[in-house]
């Protein structure tokens, strides 16, 4: 579990790309050792297990199920990742119950300043999942933990100020970027079984 509060990035180090897999290192200064092997660690919203740590350089095996949802199968050599460690118990939740289950990519149609706030207009690609954004509801984009500002017919918009911009890999988001994007999982709960 990881609240999306993000002081944290990584740069993909290396790629392997397999048919259905990808094993991927992540460079990073967080502090990492061989007792973080099998911990869970979310990057850029998908929660992979770490499978080897060199130095400052974590791995990660990303399954074909992942590939499907997320959207590293476009991953590449130099890319910045959004980084979180797994939730400590007593630790403060500064954002939302993030679990790193990627439910689909969206794309940035539009991308508005307003001072040094950055308002992006998205579009969630999986049409089955338009249901669950609602206003002020919590999302995680690339991991970081957002509010949804406005909901459209065919998109959704969300306001990103300068220090989180500052933090996370957001500041390199273009028109037509692709981001991974959980929905908030109470949404998704409560939506369930009140159907």
């Amino acid at each position: 579990m990881f609240n999306g509060i993000i002081f944290n990035i990584g740069k993909v180090n290396n790629i392997k790309k397999k048919k259905n897999s990808i094993y991927v290192g992540i460079q990073t200064k967080m502090s990492f050792s061989k007792k973080d092997l099998g911990s869970s660690i979310c990057c850029d919203g998908v929660c992979l297990t770490v499978v080897k740590v060199i130095k400052n350089k974590i791995y990660f095996y990303i399954s074909n199920e992942t590939l499907k949802r997320s959207n590293f199968k476009f991953l590449k050599v130099n890319q910045l990742i959004n980084l979180e460690k797994s939730l400590l118990f007593g630790k403060s939740i500064s954002g939302h119950f993030i679990q790193g289950h990627v439910d689909s990519v969206a794309k940035i149609k539009k991308i508005i300043f307003i001072d040094k706030t950055w308002m992006i207009n998205l579009e969630i690609l999986n049409n089955k999942l338009k249901k669950f954004l609602i206003e002020k509801a919590s999302i995680s984009i690339n991991g970081v933990s957002l509010t949804i500002s406005k909901v459209y017919q065919n998109s959704f918009e969300i306001s990103v100020i300068p220090h989180t911009l500052k933090l996370t890999n957001l500041k390199n988001l273009k028109v037509n970027s692709l981001v991974n994007v959980e929905l908030d999982i109470f949404s998704k709960y409560i939506y369930k079984y009140s159907n």
